[in-house]
């Protein structure tokens, strides 16, 4: 199997290149974070003149989170248990289209876009740290439950785990995504049983997998490597290959995020 994840910001501006890219890279199961559409809107039929089949979770232009594939989907379940909500708003959109999961051909793969933080100190910033230690919480019964599953929490994880992951440590000083206790927070989930599987073929610093769309921050080589595929020890086991597609942020309509590509064996 070949799994990849991609932060596509916006499906709907992208979704010739995505289509384009998925057949080029041989892809058998995309996750997709920021589709920004709701269910209705998303562009089902190009996947599946391509033979994929598609999950979806979004309800406006926000967020938005997706998962296509060619080797079977079942038991897709929007929202983890224990997914903590947003707002006011009514329980289902409250998710804030976050996270999707789904069974494809044996694999668990769960589409997961961390809330951002916004700043250190905001509402938001509290909401995203929560958010995560719920997650910390019921992934680590997922293995339990069930140590044979091969599971993939892959995404737009909102965080560079270590100084090597991003351009410059002063520039990103005082900011989110950096801050001791998002970081603590990643390092909770691997120590729950999932390991950073794309690292070992992608060794950095320098390695990155976003890039702000202003000031030439890709033309600079100023990005951060926020996207992550993190797994269980029986889908770690498998992953024989992984890569940056760093390409792929080049060009007119590009997303500002690269795909993330892992190989698995049977």
């Amino acid at each position: 199997m070949r799994l990849a994840t991609w932060n596509v910001n916006s499906i709907r501006a992208r979704v010739d290149r995505v289509t384009d890219w998925l057949q080029r890279a041989d892809i058998d199961v995309l996750a997709m974070q920021e589709t920004k559409c709701s269910d209705q809107q998303f562009p089902t039929m190009p996947f599946a003149a391509l033979g994929y089949d598609v999950v979806h979770c979004g309800f406006n232009q926000w967020n938005g989170v997706a998962i296509a594939s060619r080797v079977g989907i079942d038991d897709a379940q929007v929202g983890f248990d224990g997914q903590p909500t947003w707002g006011d708003t009514d329980v289902e959109a409250a998710a804030e289209a976050r996270a999707l999961g789904a069974t494809c051909a044996g694999v668990r793969v769960w589409s997961l876009y961390v809330p951002n933080g916004r700043f250190v100190g905001s509402p938001h910033y509290a909401y995203k740290l929560e958010w995560l230690a719920a997650l910390r919480e019921t992934a680590q019964r997922w293995v339990t439950d069930d140590p044979a599953l091969p599971i993939a929490m892959v995404g737009d994880w909102n965080i560079a785990p270590t100084d090597d992951d991003v351009w410059s440590v002063e520039a990103y000083r005082d900011s989110t995504h950096v801050t001791p206790p998002e970081r603590d927070a990643f390092r909770a989930i691997v120590n729950a049983g999932y390991a950073d599987v794309v690292r070992p073929f992608t060794p950095g610093p320098g390695v990155y997998t976003y890039w702000d769309y202003t000031r030439l921050a890709f033309q600079k080589r100023r990005g951060m490597r926020i996207d992550f595929i993190l797994g269980s020890p029986a889908f770690a086991d498998r992953v024989t290959h992984a890569e940056i597609d760093r390409e792929e942020r080049k060009g007119k309509g590009a997303s500002d995020h690269a795909p993330v590509v892992v190989d698995l064996s049977d």
